[in-house]
């Protein structure tokens, strides 16, 4: 197996993310209201930026998406720069266990 690069990650992550944004434009269309009534406050709840914790791994994938229902959304470069300060830390900070990809 090969072992992927940050900015592989991040473009992976970057693609489920505009996966789950075209499903919630879907459902957005036929149901208007949607995302900022139901979508935006779940998404939120699950990225967990209203905690007073450190950001983990677990947290990128729900902050994508709120970024990608934004006017702006991240870019590869952008998402690989996170993600390699979060891996530079090297310790997770809810499980203690390394987080070393290199391995």
């Amino acid at each position: 197996m090969s072992n992927l690069s940050t900015a592989q990650i991040a473009e992976l992550l970057l693609g489920i993310a505009r996966a789950q944004l075209a499903i919630a434009d879907a459902i957005e269309s036929s149901k208007a209201g949607f995302k900022e009534s139901h979508l935006r406050a779940n998404v939120e709840s699950a990225a967990r930026i209203k905690m007073n914790r450190p950001e983990t791994l677990a947290d990128v994938p729900a902050r994508l998406l709120l970024q990608m229902l934004g006017r702006n959304p991240p870019t590869p470069d952008a998402v690989a720069r996170e993600l390699e300060a979060m891996l530079a830390q090297n310790v997770s900070v809810e499980s203690g266990v390394s987080l070393d990809m290199t391995k």
